[in-house]
């Protein structure tokens, strides 16, 4: 079994018609397209010459975002009127891969996604060269970054759905990539000033005895802030507040993977496939090849016989006796997880770059 290649089928066996990419098609409750992870599935895929499906993905956005337009303008009323909102006034977090809007009880507002897909649809056009998509998105771009300038000091909930009253800093880190990069996309240079502003909020807020934090008021660390630096460049590798926080990330969530948090209870807290990846892109980056080696091996083992990578692992987790919970609830650990096998191919691209 050829892992790369197992990876590439999984991400594109699992891609609806009209571009969508299911979260796990084994697991009911991720039966719905994200945004975000949509994003880093057609990273990876663009990543491995597969551009024709990455692209069917952005189309699908687009298409999202032309439909959302109105309740953007909506909001923007509200927020100018002083009224009160809800989460129904909110862009939608998941959509169904028919480009529906379900309506549940799931955690909706969740601005990371919005940020994500400005980012990657300026990585499709710089690994492509489609400049046309530029154009033709233009639109759906300008209504994306004028609900994140709404949204943006909102408390709303992380890239795990979790924690609704906070202001997290992965989020704010995937906003500040993706209106960087759409500011150069359509040269708009004003927005270059909201993404400093979003930068300036992170260094005056949210570092804590010189390393970031989860989210304002916090002390510990989460996974997900490995992404201040990458992909979203908020701050360098080799940043001084960066390296603190992926030493402290190292002593307090790295087992032979990575957690996502120390107090994460979710099938008892295991380690993640895609923030161990994760930390080994970050690795790559900062000369430390031997390890970022080392965790793609990792990974590379948490493969069943048939190839499939699991959103985590059970080996060790932080508290045992949530599992049950979780597997009476839910049943096993979503596998396949498209966004693990995206992760392990950005990683294994990075590392076989550094080899040759």
């Amino acid at each position: 079994m050829n892992l790369k290649e197992h990876s590439i089928f999984v991400l594109k066996e699992h891609q609806h018609p009209n571009g969508a990419f299911i979260a796990s098609p084994s697991f009911p409750n991720y039966h719905f397209c994200w945004l975000r992870d949509g994003a880093f599935i057609a990273y990876a895929l663009d990543l491995m010459g597969e551009h024709a499906a990455a692209r069917k993905f952005y189309y699908w956005a687009n298409n999202r975002l032309q439909e959302q337009t109105a309740k953007i303008d909506l909001l923007a009323n509200k927020i100018s009127a002083n009224q009160e909102l809800s989460d129904q006034d909110f862009l939608p977090t998941r959509y169904t891969l028919e480009g529906a809007v379900n309506e549940d009880d799931w955690p909706n507002f969740q601005l990371d996604g919005y940020g994500a897909w400005l980012w990657g649809l300026a990585e499709h056009l710089r690994l492509t060269g489609e400049q046309r998509l530029r154009d033709e998105f233009a639109a759906s771009i300008r209504a994306t970054v004028k609900y994140l300038t709404l949204c943006w000091r909102f408390p709303n909930y992380d890239c795990w759905e979790e924690f609704r009253d906070k202001i997290h800093t992965s989020t704010l880190a995937c906003l500040f990539g993706g209106i960087s990069a759409s500011a150069d996309l359509l040269e708009c240079r004003d927005w270059l000033t909201l993404a400093g502003e979003i930068k300036e909020f992170v260094h005056k807020n949210l570092i804590k005895d010189g390393h970031l934090v989860k989210f304002l008021g916090a002390e510990s660390v989460d996974a997900s802030l490995l992404w201040v630096s990458l992909p979203f460049n908020l701050l360098r590798p080799d940043d001084p507040v960066m390296r603190a926080t992926v030493k402290k990330i190292e002593a307090d969530l790295l087992h032979q993977g990575v957690h996502r948090y120390a107090e994460d209870t979710y099938y008892g807290g295991g380690e993640w496939i895609l923030l161990t990846a994760w930390l080994g892109w970050y690795y790559t980056l900062s000369s430390r090849d031997r390890e970022a080696e080392k965790l793609l091996y990792w990974v590379e083992t948490q493969a069943d016989v048939v190839g499939d990578l699991p959103e985590q692992v059970s080996a060790h987790l932080n508290d045992p006796s949530f599992y049950p919970h979780w597997l009476k609830r839910w049943g096993p650990v979503a596998k396949p997880l498209l966004w693990s096998h995206a992760m392990y191919l950005v990683l294994l691209n990075e590392v076989e770059k550094k080899a040759n």
